[in-house]
């Protein structure tokens, strides 16, 4: 008895594409929750962080250079300074929330750090 494999594969279940949808609909929904949601929560925070800088805080970038927020300019740059004389203008962005945040935990210093 030869048994034809592929017409028993092509049979449908009744009700299978009611069921395969709420499937795309849940792993849409879980993928938002665990992964957009908490992106975009991130990214959020990040900015206000980005706009809430000031003159004389002390801050690290995400390429790792540490120095001291010189001037804020209008055209959304920073001027930083990394030695005494030594400038570098960078993004508001480049500023890393995380290592700036892990930095003056580690070292119990202020906010601002007062002009030498």
């Amino acid at each position: 008895m030869q048994v034809n494999f592929n017409a028993l594969l092509l049979q449908g279940q009744p009700g299978g594409s009611m069921m395969s949808i709420f499937l795309m609909v849940g792993m849409f929904v879980v993928m938002y929750f665990f992964m957009i949601r908490p992106q975009a929560k991130r990214a959020k925070e990040q900015k206000k962080f980005a706009e809430s800088m000031n003159s004389g805080e002390y801050v690290i970038t995400t390429a790792g250079i540490h120095g001291t927020i010189n001037r804020a300019n209008e055209d959304g740059t920073l001027q930083l300074e990394i030695g005494r004389g030594n400038f570098l203008k960078i993004e508001r962005s480049a500023v890393s929330m995380e290592l700036t945040a892990a930095y003056r935990k580690k070292n119990e210093t202020p906010a601002v750090v007062l002009a030498k």
